[in-house]
């Protein structure tokens, strides 16, 4: 009876109910185990939105939100039977002001597109990340993404000017700022950025967008290790003011990198860390004649051992290719664990230290994978071939040692079902009694996203 009057009340919005394709929905990238939905909703408007959420609490259905499913955090797998929300068809890029630099675009709106509308009017969005083929803006908001421009402008938290949201009792908020001072009282659009889901249906985003910078000079560099890339970033942020990414590979992901690319390994994998770093702006000769002087610098004094620099734009193409790869080379060490660590900077490589002697002395048949946005802190670890029953014990290994340097476990990925049970690694448990009472307030029932984050 509960489904047919759920039926009736969702009539005339896109479901989808057939086994065969269910799959597609039953879990994300994080690779989570999977577990079937009832039913798959997909709205095509704010209002088909509310009416599914009303719809879910009328019947007490519990229900999972997604959008492009490239979460690592197993927050978008649903719970066996729920109903799912999709945010695939409400993809509609609104309004983009070429006189402010803002836009207002839909939840679903695959990141690349943005990317490619803002840049016919002449402008630029900056968030940047691997999945931006697949990933959704209102994902990219709950989860507050990084990826490769943080460095220069910031999380995804930064670069959002307002929100509308729908929360769980059906209540559509309209919360579209379009300008980056407002100090009309407390700014609710931070319950949502970076909750996962948890409180409220992100379903349109005022953003802000920047003038489209007209050039982009790449370069690859080789280094004896990560003092010298720490020294490398001071130096690079006090002389290329236009410095925009700074992308630090180790031997150990940048040889594999390369080969699931198809490429010659760049320096024959002879040095055991790289930097890829870019700047970005106006074109000028000044731009480039800048990072080369600094880069001729750094060789000279003998900072960096070795420089690529990329004739062409396909060629630079190929290098953040190569970066960008760190699913294929993931995938190539199943069963593994992705870690998404946030650390000081002047602690980072005691860490590494300390975190791989320990993994080497528990686990001697795992390989592990080092890269990062260091520029912002940011550590990625990749620890494979392991067995399935060592996952957990090395996500607890790993998350201990994280914590006696002052780390977190996740600066951009989420907690999502994955990492629930090692938050209070990185949090009080003052502040995560905080958060469910925050959750209580906004989601009592518990049927939006239930189980993320924490219970």
């Amino acid at each position: 009876m509960t489904q047919t009057r759920f039926a009736d009340l969702i009539a005339g919005i896109s479901i989808i109910q057939d086994a065969d394709q269910l799959e597609k929905y039953s879990t994300d990238s994080s690779g989570y185990e999977a577990a079937l939905p009832s039913i798959v909703v997909r709205p095509v408007t704010v209002e088909e939105v509310v009416r599914v959420v009303k719809a879910c609490a009328e019947c007490d259905l519990s229900y999972t939100v997604q959008g492009g499913l490239t979460g690592l955090a197993g927050g978008a797998r649903p719970d066996s039977g729920d109903v799912v929300i999709n945010m695939e068809r409400l993809n509609q890029i609104e309004e983009i002001d070429t006189v402010g630099g803002t836009a207002i675009v839909q939840a679903g709106v695959v990141l690349e597109s943005l990317h490619e509308a803002v840049a016919e009017q002449g402008w630029y969005f900056p968030l940047d990340l691997g999945a931006r083929g697949s990933c959704h803006i209102g994902g990219n908001v709950a989860t507050n993404a990084g990826g490769n421009k943080v460095f220069r402008y910031g999380t995804t938290r930064e670069l959002v000017l307002g929100l509308e949201v729908v929360l769980p009792d059906g209540t559509c908020l309209n919360m579209l700022n379009r300008v980056l001072k407002n100090n009309t009282g407390l700014d609710l659009k931070h319950l949502f950025i970076g909750t996962e889901g948890r409180f409220g249906i992100i379903t349109r985003v005022s953003l802000r967008l920047f003038p489209a910078p007209q050039a982009r000079h790449t370069a690859l560099v080789a280094l004896d290790g990560l003092a010298s890339v720490t020294k490398l970033l001071k130096q690079a942020r006090a002389s290329l003011a236009e410095l925009a990414s700074f992308e630090v590979m180790w031997d150990n992901y940048m040889i594999p990198a390369a080969q699931a690319c198809g490429q010659a390994v760049p320096f024959a994998g002879q040095y055991p860390i790289y930097v890829l770093l870019e700047v970005e702006g106006a074109e000028r000769p000044s731009l480039k004649d800048n990072l080369n002087e600094f880069l001729e610098q750094s060789l000279e004094s003998g900072l960096l051992q070795d420089v690529i620099i990329p004739q062409t734009l396909d060629q630079a193409a190929v290098l953040w290719k190569m970066r960008d790869s760190s699913s294929e080379v993931m995938h190539a060490v199943k069963p593994f664990v992705a870690f998404d660590i946030g650390m000081p900077l002047k602690d980072m490589q005691a860490f590494i230290e300390h975190m791989l002697a320990e993994i080497k002395a528990q686990f001697p048949h795992a390989t592990n994978q080092l890269f990062g946005h260091l520029g912002d802190g940011n550590l990625h670890l990749t620890t494979g071939l392991l067995q399935e029953d060592e996952l957990l014990p090395v996500e607890e290994l790993v998350y201990q040692i994280c914590a006696k340097y002052n780390g977190n476990i996740t600066a951009e990925h989420g907690i999502g079902r994955i990492k629930k049970p090692f938050l209070h690694y990185s949090r009080s448990p003052e502040q995560i009694a905080l958060m469910q009472t925050i959750r209580q307030v906004l989601n009592p029932d518990n049927r939006q996203n239930a189980g993320r984050v924490v219970d």
